[in-house]
């Protein structure tokens, strides 16, 4: 077990977070990080233990530009600044992992000024793709190159090239030798070569055993990138989106599905891949901006903190704050907040007193960050399941309606289950617990063994109040004795013509109904359950897309072809458009594509992330 096992991260855009200008100037430090030492006693009092930050290098503007790889940003302060700053974090118990920007630099960088001075005769003519001479670009250089994402100010360094590995990877040792950090999460890993990230890994075995190497990665089977020749965890960008439109559609088939197939990846492992999930972050919009009924806040992170993974936590979201993508900036994703604007946050904002109840049940549930992972009972509106570690059950169920509903759950091997963030206690009958789940709310039931938790003590800073649909709140309101009834979940399934059926739902809904939304779900498994029948592994190849949601476009009708036999040219060979149509014939093998599927492949214009994409059906 290492340290990021247990791990519970928050995520600073730390160039935003200060307020820095938006361009390097490469003037006199500016000692800005120093402002954000008040920042780790708050990330500990809401129960994180660990911190990603970055980018923290010289850089000419967004920090993804990379001028010196070897020195602070000069907006930020100087390498003294951040060496403080870690050991700060590490008297705190929080470790801290870097951006890690390998896969291009800015033009600033002294390896692309060398090939501007030198051109032909630059040693360094090698470390850029394609670096073509008779060429040209939008900066009138008198020469072409690769670029990343289509901008010239990203210059693709050519992973092949021995120096190029060497350096990035002399880069990482001085990171840990000069500032201790516990790992790097490294940017775009989705289009880096795998035998350059088998590199990087090497370099991570040889500074310690728990040096952690996590990527971002968008698309596709996870299990390419995490195992124990390359990354130890991915993002988890297909939850991410799970979580969000499960809930504005009131549609947990998507997230269990999702849950179902992620956790398929990781094969025998009990506590599956250990991806990195998230709700937010510097590239996407706030969670609480993005969530139609605000009061899906709860449930939503409920969720993140109890399936399998590691949870985090973007700045400012503890506090509800709303951050809506521009068309040209993301600079509304990176606000500078202060501290002391939210001083109070642990005692008035219910959202802050989530994430610390959450992240403190986390950090005391083993199971939770170990357990194996069993799902229980799922309709369109309720989704129950448990983690099971070390003879211990742990329940989780949420509910994203707007009434309450009671759940009949299947238990462990304890008498009486208490929920952590309520301290609500539960008999257990018959083997199951029946428990009342508050309108989009829902609990983390762990079994009670004696007369107390033992370490598992009910976390005393859960929300007094629940959120409304507009953010405000409210106390929680007894169910009504009629209302409750029609709303029960049972475990016993209704057999009729063959088919399992799930009774439960919302107020009034029968056993067809919730059949019937079953089958309009496209993300829903092809094979109906019962609640208590345990969630099968899918058989079908993971797909690379979003899954449909309910009350979405149309599937798309058009005929399906595949590549199968017939495909003339090798992938590396494709046009962008061969690529994305190769990418969608894959995807109609698995079944119908919405609009939103092809939106997602078409809106893909990078060469090498099409070609991992389809690599990952194989």
């Amino acid at each position: 077990m290492a340290w990021y096992d247990e791990a519970v991260f928050y995520h600073m855009y730390p160039l935003g977070l200060t307020g820095a200008p938006k361009t390097n100037s490469y003037g006199e430090p500016e000692h800005r990080l120093n402002t954000l030492l008040p920042w780790i006693t708050h990330i500990r009092e809401i129960g994180c233990n660990a911190l990603y930050i970055g980018p923290l290098f010289e850089s000419v503007g967004h920090g993804y530009e990379t001028t010196d790889y070897k020195k602070l940003d000069s907006r930020l302060g100087t390498n003294e600044d951040l060496s403080g700053f870690v050991e700060a974090c590490h008297r705190q118990g929080i470790r801290v992992i870097l951006d890690g920007v390998f896969n291009h630099t800015g033009r600033d960088f002294f390896a692309f000024q060398d090939i501007k001075k030198n051109r032909e005769n630059s040693p360094y003519r090698d470390w850029y793709c394609n670096v073509n001479f008779w060429g040209n670009n939008e900066y009138n250089d008198g020469f072409s190159y690769e670029n990343w994402g289509g901008y010239d100010l990203l210059a693709k360094l050519n992973q092949n090239n021995p120096a190029v590995r060497e350096y990035i990877c002399d880069v990482i040792r001085f990171w840990a030798r000069e500032f201790k950090i516990d790992g790097i999460r490294l940017d775009a890993a989705d289009v880096l070569d795998f035998g350059y990230m088998q590199a990087l890994r090497q370099t991570a075995r040889d500074i310690g055993p728990e040096f952690w190497l996590m990527g971002e990665v968008i698309h596709g089977d996870y299990s390419r990138w995490v195992n124990e020749g390359t990354l130890h965890s991915v993002t988890n960008y297909h939850l991410h989106k799970a979580l969000y439109s499960g809930h504005n559609d009131h549609n947990y088939f998507e997230i269990a599905h999702t849950v179902r197939r992620l956790y398929g990846m990781g094969g025998s492992q009990p506590d599956g891949l250990k991806l990195y999930n998230f709700v937010d972050n510097h590239d996407v919009e706030r969670i609480y901006t993005k969530l139609s009924n605000k009061a899906h806040f709860v449930p939503v992170h409920i969720l993140l903190y109890t399936l399998p993974g590691v949870p985090s936590v973007y700045y400012g979201s503890e506090f509800g704050i709303e951050g809506k993508k521009d068309r040209y900036s993301d600079d509304s994703l990176r606000p500078a907040l202060s501290l002391e604007d939210y001083r109070d946050a642990l005692t008035n904002n219910d959202c802050t007193r989530l994430i610390a109840a959450l992240g403190k049940a986390r950090q005391k549930v083993k199971a939770l960050s170990y357990g194996d992972y069993k799902e229980l009972v799922l309709t369109n509106r309720q989704y129950g399941f448990a983690r099971s570690y070390d003879g211990k059950t742990v329940v989780v169920a949420v509910n994203n309606d707007d009434c309450d509903a009671h759940m009949n759950l299947p238990a462990g091997n304890a008498q009486i289950y208490k929920d952590v963030l309520t301290g609500e206690t539960a008999q257990v009958c018959g083997g199951h617990i029946g428990i009342t789940v508050p309108a989009n709310s829902g609990g983390i039931w762990i079994p009670v063994f004696g007369e107390s938790c033992g370490e598992e003590e009910p976390i005393s800073c859960a929300p007094q109040t629940v959120l409304t649909e507009d953010g405000s709140g409210r106390q929680p309101a007894k169910e009504k004795e009629e209302t409750r009834k029609s709303k029960e979940i049972w475990e016993q399934p209704e057999t009729s013509g063959g088919q399992e059926r799930v009774h439960g739902g919302h107020a009034g809904e029968t056993a067809a109904d919730v059949t019937k939304d079953r089958e309009e779900e496209p993300a829903a498994p092809k094979k109906e359950r019962s609640a208590a029948e345990p969630a099968e592994r899918d058989e079908e190849q993971p797909d690379s897309g979003h899954k449909a949601c309910a009350d979405e476009e149309q599937p798309d009708t058009e005929a399906k072809k595949t590549d199968g036999g017939s495909r003339k040219k090798a992938y590396e060979e494709m046009t962008i458009e061969e690529l994305q149509q190769a990418i969608l014939d894959r995807m109609a093998m698995n079944g119908p594509i919405t609009d939103r599927m092809r939106r997602d492949v078409m809106e893909n214009v990078y060469h090498n992330s099409l070609l991992n994409w389809i690599r990952s059906f194989h």
